[in-house]
């Protein structure tokens, strides 16, 4: 199985995964427009691999899930409901895509809930 830590945006998502039977993690950007995000996930089912995918709750991802649900995919969805202005320094310093995808990654593997 992959775990995929999914940084979404409109335009693009970062991601990141680790593969549970070799321990290989990997880092990737795809873009939505290109078809190339749709495409990363349908080779993954073509390869007979099982996904799980982490993503914070975003208005623009309805074709996403819709795909992810397509494909028998597991989708995880976090809803964050604290402003980040009210969260401490050390928090948001993770703001950037990669720590975001990194955070997203490590909660679907564990398990846990995402920081609010």
């Amino acid at each position: 199985m992959l775990i995929i830590g999914c940084d979404y945006h409109p335009s693009v998502q970062q991601i990141a995964w680790v593969d549970t039977e070799t321990g290989e993690c990997e880092e990737r950007r795809l873009t939505h427009s290109s078809g190339e995000a749709e495409q990363f996930y349908r080779e993954l089912k073509k390869k007979g691999i099982s996904v799980r995918v982490g993503v914070e709750a975003t208005g623009h991802s309805r074709w996403f899930e819709r795909l992810l649900a397509e494909l028998n995919d597991e989708l995880w969805v976090a809803e964050y409901r604290l402003p980040r202005r009210s969260l401490g320094p050390a928090l948001r310093s993770h703001g950037s895509p990669r720590a975001q995808t990194s955070a997203h990654q490590e909660s679907v593997c564990t398990g846990t809930d995402l920081p609010a």
